[in-house]
């Protein structure tokens, strides 16, 4: 593999976005290549400073690229896919949202593509996810709840990474979320099931993201958790991803993998 991969991002005028081309800006290991926004944004058409770059609102003349990072929405990632797909370039992408035509064409083209899907690219969220999956299955009839914390203008409740959470820990105890997550509980609701998966949720101010798992049980209960001050972890994440899934063999990845790969260095 090249030390310097050519490099698209998907959905560059999001917060996301923003975020990713400030550190590609110095991180050598990519030369960006391409800026893809969603069609009638402002940004479309207009060059990117510092660079001889242009937004564009479609895939259209891109040029080879040896990985796209997607943060866009389920129509942008459906033309990001396309393009991947039919060029076999690899995908990394955190769009959350999708509905059950997109997943489907999502694990069809890993058939074909490296396609790497979170929805958190905090490596510190990662490390969450395994720790509760561990506890989840050692602690298997003890109650969990879930609760996460985001900023007022985030529109998804609960958060993308909540519900990841949430089926890892199902998953450990041989159940889904479809059979056992509770999303609200308002006025008398009886007695907690056994078995349930609890969500809450937080919305306000300027929070960037917070998760915390509560395993409940008899007089005890165990926390884990994580909090995100600054939103470039996210971007710093997804290029680490980036680089590690360029030039893989085809298949589904995700960030499990890639620190497994590395713990095992």
């Amino acid at each position: 593999m090249t030390s310097s991969l050519r490099l698209a991002i998907n959905g560059a005028s999001g917060r996301m976005g923003h975020e990713l081309l400030q550190r590609v800006r110095v991180d050598h290991r990519f030369e960006l290549a391409r800026v893809v926004v969603a069609p009638g944004s402002e940004h479309d058409g207009a060059s990117l400073p510092g660079t001889s770059l242009h937004y564009a609102h479609d895939w259209r003349e891109a040029p080879v690229l040896d990985v796209v990072v997607d943060f866009s929405g389920p129509d942008g990632l459906a033309a990001a896919l396309d393009y991947c797909f039919e060029r076999g370039v690899a995908l990394v992408t955190g769009t959350t949202g999708l509905d059950a035509a997109l997943t489907q064409r999502l694990a069809m083209a890993a058939t074909r593509i490296p396609l790497l899907r979170a929805a958190n690219f905090s490596l510190g969220v990662a490390v969450l996810s395994r720790l509760l999956r561990e506890a989840s299955a050692a602690l298997r009839d003890w109650d969990l709840e879930i609760v996460e914390a985001h900023h007022g203008r985030k529109e998804d409740a609960p958060s993308g990474t909540a519900l990841a959470l949430g089926e890892v820990a199902a998953a450990a105890r041989g159940t889904t979320l479809e059979r056992d997550a509770v999303y609200a509980r308002e006025g008398r609701t009886g007695a907690r099931r056994h078995g349930e998966i609890g969500f809450a949720v937080v919305r306000g101010g300027d929070i960037v993201g917070e998760h915390q798992a509560l395993l409940i049980g008899q007089g005890e209960r165990v926390e884990l958790g994580h909090r995100a001050t600054d939103r470039s972890i996210f971007a710093r994440g997804a290029l680490e991803a980036a680089h590690w899934l360029a030039g893989k063999s085809p298949g589904a990845y995700d960030l499990d993998m890639m620190l497994a790969e590395r713990s095992a260095r």
